[in-house]
């Protein structure tokens, strides 16, 4: 038999509006958004509703409001298929959406999972305000490649790769200055295109270091379960083999590159027939699991009709 794999979007995924379907059509997903507003104090349906979108960009508010929408449609997933659900055996997240797939094998509960993302997150944007900077996203090099655009473009400021995405899709993260040289200087080192990014600032970067130090003593309070599946770390795209691993590489990835692409060819060696799906708003991982192995076929779960879908 395949197996199944549950695959959870990060921070970029977000749009005004999303969620509210879920609230409408599923008891269970909107206790789910009731139970992140009393864990959080945020106005999660109302920036998930109506925004405004700059507001619902932000990285404090982004966070808590993607994992709560991924998770109510898991919510609404369990009630409406029953014991029909599919049984993931592995989970995987983008950035954020590591939170998401560690929750969703047991890791930790559902108020634990989003009072975390939303700390992660304030964190993240108080570090980015205290230094500017950003990410550029770069299309058509290769690791070593993009390493070599960082070294000529860093000069004397923090340039590093942050986001392995797919093949041919790297985002390099660091000062503003040493990312516009990289996106001037990147057709020279044989990049089809560099684009810099609309992003609060360097995540998966050492300038995220401020962060991680502050949410290391978040990560120690928290009483962390194994996982009852295999849940990939996007720092080595290796499964957690302990229990320990949880705070050490949730803090590692603050600071360090996403491995998404590794983690997706992780999942496809496991099983040539992986189903995975694609759970939570957009549908940017498809695209990415599609450029890893054009006959992989991902199920996008963005929205309750995509829900109610799967019963047909």
């Amino acid at each position: 038999m395949a197996q199944t794999a549950f695959l959870f979007p990060g921070q970029g995924a977000q749009c005004v509006t999303m969620g509210q379907d879920l609230c409408d059509a599923s008891p269970a997903a909107a206790a789910l958004f009731d139970r992140a507003e009393a864990a959080t104090g945020l106005p999660i349906r109302q920036l998930c509703f109506e925004g405004p979108e700059d507001v619902l960009s932000r990285t404090d508010n982004t966070q808590p409001c993607i994992f709560t929408v991924s998770a109510a449609i898991l919510a609404m997933m369990q009630e409406t298929l029953g014991e029909a659900m599919p049984a993931a055996s592995v989970y995987a997240g983008l950035s954020l959406g590591e939170y998401t797939a560690l929750y969703a094998a047991g890791a930790m509960d559902f108020e634990t999972g989003v009072k975390l993302v939303a700390k992660r997150g304030e964190l993240m944007q108080q570090a980015a305000t205290d230094r500017p900077s950003g990410m550029v996203a770069v299309i058509g090099l290769d690791e070593d490649k993009a390493t070599a655009l960082c070294d000529e473009a860093r000069q004397d400021h923090i340039l590093t790769p942050a986001n392995f995405n797919c093949p041919g899709q790297i985002v390099l993260s660091g000062e503003n200055e040493a990312c516009q040289r990289a996106a001037d200087l990147a057709e020279k080192h044989g990049a089809m295109n560099a684009v810099v990014l609309k992003v609060a600032g360097a995540f998966h970067s050492e300038i995220m270091a401020p962060a991680a130090e502050a949410f290391a003593s978040v990560l120690a309070d928290v009483d962390f379960q194994m996982p009852t599946a295999t849940v990939l770390a996007n720092v080595d795209a290796q499964p957690y083999s302990c229990v320990e691993d949880i705070p050490t590489k949730l803090i590692a990835q603050l600071t360090g590159a996403v491995r998404w692409q590794q983690c997706c060819e992780a999942i496809l060696a496991m099983d040539a027939e992986t189903t995975p799906y694609e759970i939570g708003p957009g549908k940017t991982l498809m695209g990415m699991m599609r450029r890893v192995n054009r006959k992989c076929r991902v199920t996008v779960l963005n929205s309750a009709g995509a829900v109610n879908k799967l019963k047909d």
